[in-house]
């Protein structure tokens, strides 16, 4: 993404003139845009982006480094769901709860020196109920101790570009007398969330709002009080300390399109929601759903070379139709590369995937369709292929 002037407060939207429905185009000066609604509220940062491209809607103060709190257990999560994803750990493997772990104060869900729990179970009580303990539990139980735990956060957050992140503990509390406190931004929080999100149980979890644990002797609470309430919200994850204030790292979808928000630094938990509301609904509308390919485009103006082929060239076209959604005001610049392959050689049947149509903005990728034969190209004989 190119660079940005700072500023104090910025808010990052692409807004651009459709100069072909303005009279008189050529002699138009560009406007500018004012601030929008969601430039100042009850926070002290906030970040709004397009979950499947990064692209920036919203930037407050998003570099600003702060304590997370409890949002840094996404860190811990996505961690153990890498592992997992990798084979080195299973959901229903054996987890045995140290003295340290049983010891964890804050939020938690009472774990027992030397009680054993399945590693779903304590990543459902980490994801749902913000549990201090089943945080510190899944941290040893991956990597030995909690300080080689908190290692493997930092450099994964450094491999997924948080250049304003660095983590102390695995449960985002505040720094005992001595310790220095987690640091992060929301722009990082966003980065984060957004790889989180890629996971189906992270997704099912963060939109989870009670479930038993202990066999049905306890309640896990998800804190987040927009899961069930705000229209196609599915997390991420809730922290509060009093460093850090009220925090929200919060994904929905609408209109096919997930965006992730993130605010930093709210008063209470009414406004961490209200503004979260108000950030995700100002995203949304930002977007409009426009068909960008049509199925029935016919042949491409570009022509496919077949080697071997009865016929030197081949016609294409689009397998299929396309929507994305784009800001309402950038319709204008989405642009479509048509990337084929180079060479083919025949026989080749009609529907035949032979390159990709992108759909881009600014360098993201919106969304992309399969380019087809559209007719049988066979294969032709020795005289054919002499002058092909």
């Amino acid at each position: 993404m190119a660079p940005k002037a700072p500023l104090s407060c910025r808010i990052t939207l692409a807004v651009c003139l459709l100069v072909a429905a303005l009279p008189a185009a050529a002699n138009a000066q560009t406007a500018v845009a004012a601030d929008p609604p969601v430039a100042t509220g009850d926070f002290a940062t906030a970040y709004v982006i397009d979950a499947s491209t990064g692209y920036e809607l919203v930037a407050v103060n998003e570099r600003e480094r702060r304590q997370p709190a409890s949002m840094l257990k996404m860190m811990t999560e996505l961690l153990v769901l890498e592992r997992i994803a990798e084979g080195d750990l299973t959901l229903d493997e054996d987890v045995r709860v140290s003295a340290k772990a049983s010891r964890m104060g804050g939020s938690q869900v009472y774990l027992a020196h030397n009680e054993v729990f399945k590693v779903e179970e304590l990543l459902m009580a980490l994801a749902i109920h913000s549990a201090n303990d089943a945080s510190v539990a899944l941290a040893e139980h991956v990597a030995g101790s909690t300080d080689a735990f908190v290692d493997l956060m930092n450099l994964r957050a450094t491999e997924m570009g948080m250049v304003d992140s660095h983590f102390e503990t695995v449960h985002g509390l505040p720094p005992a007398y001595g310790q220095q406190p987690d640091l992060t931004s929301a722009r990082d929080m966003a980065v984060l969330g957004r790889e989180l999100i890629r996971y189906e149980h992270a997704r099912l979890w963060a939109s989870t709002r009670t479930a038993p644990f202990r066999g049905g002797e306890f309640t896990l609470y998800n804190p987040n009080k927009l899961v069930g309430t705000y229209r196609g919200l599915d997390g991420i994850k809730t922290g509060y300390t009093g460093p850090a204030g009220f925090c929200v790292t919060a994904s929905a979808v609408q209109k096919g399109k997930r965006l992730i928000s993130v605010v930093m630094g709210c008063s209470t938990d009414r406004a961490r929601a209200n503004e979260t509301t108000r950030m995700l609904s100002y995203g949304f509308n930002l977007y409009q759903q426009v068909e960008v390919l049509a199925a029935d485009a016919g042949p491409l103006p570009e022509l496919l070379r077949v080697r071997d082929g009865k016929r030197k060239e081949a016609t294409v076209t689009y397998a299929r139709a396309l929507t994305v959604s784009v800001p309402r005001d950038r319709i204008a610049d989405v642009g479509v590369e048509h990337r084929l392959v180079e060479d083919m050689t025949a026989p080749l049947a009609a529907g035949a995937e032979v390159g990709m149509a992108v759909v881009t903005l600014d360098g993201f990728e919106l969304g992309s369709v399969p380019i087809v034969i559209l007719e049988e190209m066979p294969r032709g004989n020795w005289l054919d292929r002499l002058f092909h």
